[in-house]
């Protein structure tokens, strides 16, 4: 028997954090892995090992398409995909070996092993080999995570039907790669594979990809994604995949039903959303409760209808973001320590990590409008922006949504090079509830892609300088 403070399942960005958090703040912790490595889907087969891909794969397209224009002439670049796979997997490591050294310098214990919730107070943990161990701890913070959401009559192998995983390890560039899902892990790696050859055509029930994001963003995407070679099929549904041999048939129909079509392909990749992870947690037995989509149901202080568990991250309610759940673990960790922890909700960004990036952050247009918010939009392209032109990274925009009456900005989206980073200046305006007028008087450094987002503030203020 152990006597914690603390026991969090799971060692995803919001177990690990949360976990760091506590023991910072005095509290006796310890966290419970299935994995033999931490940092759950995202540091081992997700986040991490595909930004990898998407980095080399960038390069790869920028040497044989874009130096020449630079006047760098290289020859046509061949791909090593066996050294890019090391790559990825050397920057895996490296990851969950610095989670490693986090537990141990904050004295965090790690215990490997599947956990169940016995009830409050008491988690059980058991090893490979069978061995069970129970913890106890006054307080359980579940933190497990997701897992891919499954494509009704379609059975991943993760060899030739593959989810994220599985398409993050293939052994060679399939020749037609189709992908269900046109929503972000679809879209980045549907690009990873697009640029080192594949011909790559996205199926998406809805009729935009990026699904909740807003729309204006969605289709001016769309148009430099199919400008690199990607092909779209908006509004339909995948019915079926038959395997034939080493090729496959899938069977494609409209949402709103009509004729099928079948396409050819080499890979299927499954991309339709994830779903929260609590298999084995032993939930019911416990009393704990979920709620109609099967995550852990929490109050505002994410604790569940039990005394002493609580839950964050793509098992609760929210974004499945890494940086949400991270922030959760903060929140509880804080309120554990008998502090005030908090998550502004209205400000999580969110990314997609392709090339050009999309960011965005707050409301969209179409949440404005259904909200009958009345808001001014200021709109700038990278295609009047100098540094853009320097480096052939004209494509897209920003956008400052602000309210009309006190200019207080609502929203912001960008597509362009780098708008992951960009798009952080404007979280932390909102943060502070600064207006557009704010953002526009606020000096940018010159030349600087940065200046488009204050552009576009200037635009929902008053009127751009340079469009």
């Amino acid at each position: 028997m152990s006597q914690y403070d603390l026991v969090v399942i799971g060692t995803g960005p919001g177990g690990y954090v949360c976990a760091i958090k506590a023991a910072q703040l005095g509290l006796k912790t310890a966290v419970v892995e299935k994995r033999a490595t931490l940092g759950g889907t995202c540091l081992n087969i997700g986040c991490i090992p595909s930004k990898a891909m998407l980095h080399a794969s960038e390069l790869f397209e920028e040497a044989a398409h874009g130096f020449e224009k630079l006047g760098i002439k290289v020859g046509k670049p061949k791909l090593d995909l066996d050294a890019m796979m090391k790559h990825k997997d050397d920057v895996v490591d490296a990851n969950v070996s610095g989670i490693s050294f986090l537990m141990k310098k904050n004295k965090i214990d790690v215990h490997t092993g599947t956990g169940k919730i016995l009830g409050a107070g008491k988690v059980e943990v058991t090893a490979e080999d069978g061995k069970a161990t129970t913890l106890d701890t006054k307080n359980i913070v579940i933190a497990t995570g997701s897992d891919v959401m499954p494509l009704p009559g379609v059975d991943i192998d993760e060899k030739q039907i593959v989810s994220s995983t599985g398409a993050l390890e293939l052994d060679k560039v399939p020749g037609k790669l189709v992908v269900v899902g046109g929503g972000v892990i679809g879209l980045e790696l549907g690009s990873v594979w697009n640029r080192l050859g594949s011909d790559v055509t996205v199926v998406e029930f809805m009729p935009k990809i990026l699904g909740p994001m807003d729309g204006d963003v969605s289709k001016n995407f769309q148009r430099v994604l199919k400008k690199q070679g990607m092909s779209f099929k908006l509004s339909s549904k995948v019915t079926g995949v038959e395997k034939k041999g080493k090729s496959l048939a899938v069977t494609v129909e409209p949402a709103a039903g009509g004729e099928a079509e079948v396409l050819d392909a080499d890979i299927v990749l499954v991309a339709i959303g994830r779903r929260a992870y609590t298999e084995g947690l032993g939930l019911e037995a416990a009393g704990v409760k979920v709620d109609e989509r099967g995550r852990v149901a929490i109050d505002h202080h994410y604790k569940t209808n039990i005394d002493g568990i609580y839950a964050i991250g793509d098992v609760v309610v929210g974004p499945m973001l890494a940086h949400k759940a991270e922030d959760e673990g903060v929140a509880i960790a804080e309120m554990l320590a008998g502090q005030a922890g908090h998550v502004n909700y209205d400000v999580i960004p969110g990314v997609v990590y392709t090339q050009p990036e999309v960011a965005s952050v707050g409301k969209t247009e179409e949440e404005l409008k259904d909200a009958g918010i009345d808001y001014k939009t200021g709109k700038f392209a990278f295609t009047a922006n100098g540094r853009a032109r320097a480096m052939n990274a004209t494509d897209g925009f920003a956008k400052v949504l602000a309210d009309a009456k006190t200019d207080r900005v609502l929203g912001v989206h960008i597509v362009g090079l780098g708008a992951g980073e960009m798009i952080h200046e404007a979280a932390v305006l909102m943060e502070f509830g600064g207006s557009s007028e704010d953002l526009a008087r606020t000096c940018h450094a010159h030349p600087t892609m940065s200046e488009a987002v204050k552009e576009a503030a200037l635009g929902a203020f008053a009127k751009s300088i340079h469009s």
